[in-house]
């Protein structure tokens, strides 16, 4: 066909009816971790699993397609593939990081940096005087995450690549939590995207993986090759069961977005609510520039609620969310990411990233948005009930040592 094919068709293709020994519709999984030399100075396309894998091209190629990018990079996680992309970072160099980026993302640059891999500045990049102080720093390597996670801040990418092209540095995107069925960074000018792939690209909750997709050929080979060098590319079978997921990406996450937005709704009105972050919110504060750099809001949103409401009591009392870490898969999760997520983080780092012992963290799967609303309408009013508990005890306490 000579039309340019839409990606929801591309990936729905990806493999399909192209094993070369039998047309099996389904891709082949290839399991060996060797693979045998015509002769000892003909190096074959694959001749050591860590180096290369049928399967695992096989899913790299479809990202790669659906980013845009030259060369994908398949990894054993979403950490991986970020500390991946900081062995292009030299010591002495500087890297610049969001200041409420994942708690997993601030533990591993704050240890690197520690140990005098790079220089580090987190910064608020919704700020343009702080993005502008930053970059006359001259750093080799910014990243970007968003929508951020757990507030859902929306950076405007295209004003931090504008930056980074003044001196020549390196743009990375974390587009875990929108997936490029909803942003593709590399069409905004990125150089580098991660994903955790264990998020929305698999969606079933059932393989960790991450993956890089470069711009350019010679970065991506360039990353390639450190990633065979430090041996993080990731398994056959985990390939296997990803790109399987990634089929159904486009579909998963169009009825994910729809609840979300549902759900958002009705508690931005409940009075239980302190506030709800989703940048699909009209008063959202990166709301206009989400619309032109998404293609939709995606189906993570985080909710800090009243002081009079036990958010502990709250996840306990939930019965369809799931307390659990991670995200993007077809069942609904909450989490706290005080206590869970962004646990690593310092007190101090949390409170600058504006992440409250009141923030919860929702993301929404395939249920029904009436069942998952009254879900949470159950837990809000065992959570009420309880800070009523709590109070009332407390105020008898007092009365009796007055």
């Amino acid at each position: 066909m000579s039309e340019t094919l839409r990606t929801e068709t591309i990936i729905a293709g990806a493999g399909v009816a192209e094993d070369p020994a039998f047309n099996a519709v389904s891709p082949p999984l290839h399991l060996s971790a060797n693979y045998g030399w015509n002769d000892p100075l003909d190096k074959p396309q694959y001749d050591y699993a860590r180096s290369g894998n049928p399967t695992r091209t096989q899913l790299e190629t479809a990202l790669a397609k659906l980013e845009g990018g030259a060369r994908g990079i398949v990894v054993s996680s979403g950490m991986a593939a970020l500390d991946l992309v900081f062995n292009l970072v030299d010591p002495g160099e500087l890297v610049i990081a969001p200041h409420d980026c994942y708690g997993g993302t601030h533990r591993l640059l704050t240890a690197r940096a520690k140990r005098g891999h790079f220089e580090l500045a987190f910064v608020n990049q919704t700020d343009p005087v702080a993005l502008a102080k930053a970059f006359s720093r001259n750093p080799k390597l910014v990243l970007i995450e968003t929508p951020s996670n757990p507030l859902l801040r929306i950076t405007d990418i295209r004003a931090v690549v504008a930056f980074a092209r003044e001196c020549g540095a390196i743009t990375v995107a974390d587009n875990t939590f929108l997936s490029p069925a909803l942003q593709r960074p590399l069409s905004l000018g990125c150089d580098v995207v991660v994903h955790s792939t264990t998020k929305f690209i698999n969606g079933h909750s059932d393989v960790v993986g991450g993956a890089v997709i470069a711009k350019d050929a010679a970065l991506g080979e360039e990353l390639a090759w450190w990633a065979n060098c430090t041996g993080v590319t990731g398994a056959p079978f985990d390939s296997f069961l990803t790109l399987r997921g990634l089929r159904t990406l486009f579909p998963r996450i169009e009825r994910q977005q729809k609840t979300t937005s549902d759900v958002v709704a009705a508690l931005a009105a409940d009075e239980r609510v302190a506030r709800v972050f989703y940048p699909g919110l009209e008063d959202h504060p990166g709301h206009e520039i989400a619309k032109t750099q998404q293609d939709g809001f995606g189906a993570m949103f985080s909710v800090e609620f009243a002081e009079g409401v036990d958010v502990i009591e709250l996840l306990r009392n939930l019965r369809i969310f799931t307390i659990a870490e991670s995200l993007g898969g077809f069942e609904s999760l909450v989490c706290t990411p005080a206590t869970m997520t962004h646990a690593a983080m310092t007190p101090e780092a949390r409170e600058t990233a504006g992440i409250s012992d009141r923030l919860v963290r929702f993301s929404v799967g395939l249920e029904h948005t009436d069942d998952l609303l009254r879900d949470i309408s159950h837990g809000l009013e065992h959570a009420a009930q309880s800070a009523a508990n709590v109070a009332y005890l407390s105020k008898g306490a007092a009365s009796q040592c007055a």
